[in-house]
């Protein structure tokens, strides 16, 4: 038997929003998350957690009211903190951070922090989950990225790059314990 989970990365963000907490979805973002509720309505999903960040459980929450769950919440899932005020230079900022996943700019954290912290949220999640459930887990793209490299080294700048605006983003993951089994993006 085992856990399937279904990353689902937030829908499209409103940008000109700079709080990274409470930055809010789109039209178009909120459209495409009430697309879940189509997509995954076969799919018996026991369990939904998410990111305390607005834009990812705004994401997932269409999808948890259909299935009458609460979504919740664990703050080791969040996004990782580039520093203190916006960032313009994402790209190049992103670039440093997958070459050397210990860079980071001040008051921010680095991949190494981002993946080490969403593993252990990860790990928690799988250790209080029984064999055959089905989870979804709303989340970020770099966080996201952090935990696909995690189980497989390859995965580097050029793939994150390559699904940075992917919004929503649906990852799926098969589980046997803590043990990944296959991954699908």
């Amino acid at each position: 038997m085992t856990t399937t989970i279904y990353f689902i990365r937030h829908a499209e963000p409103n940008y000109n929003n700079h709080d990274d907490i409470l930055r809010e979805l789109t039209e178009k973002g909120i459209d495409s998350s009430q697309k879940f509720v189509y997509q995954f309505s076969s799919v018996a999903i026991d369990k939904f957690y998410s990111s305390p960040y607005k834009r990812s459980i705004d994401t997932i929450r269409p999808l948890a009211d259909s299935k009458n769950k609460q979504i919740i919440i664990i703050e080791e899932l969040r996004e990782r903190k580039l520093s203190d005020g916006w960032i313009d230079n994402f790209n190049e900022v992103a670039r440093k951070q997958w070459e050397d996943f210990s860079y980071k700019l001040e008051n921010g954290e680095s991949l190494r922090e981002v993946q080490q912290r969403n593993i252990k949220a990860l790990n928690a999640i799988l250790e209080n989950t029984s064999s055959d459930e089905t989870i979804v887990i709303g989340t970020h793209g770099t966080a996201l990225s952090t935990i696909i490299n995690y189980y497989q080294q390859d995965f580097k700048f050029e793939m994150f790059n390559n699904f940075k605006h992917e919004f929503p983003w649906i990852v799926k993951a098969e589980f046997k314990g803590n043990e990944l089994i296959k991954i699908t993006y």
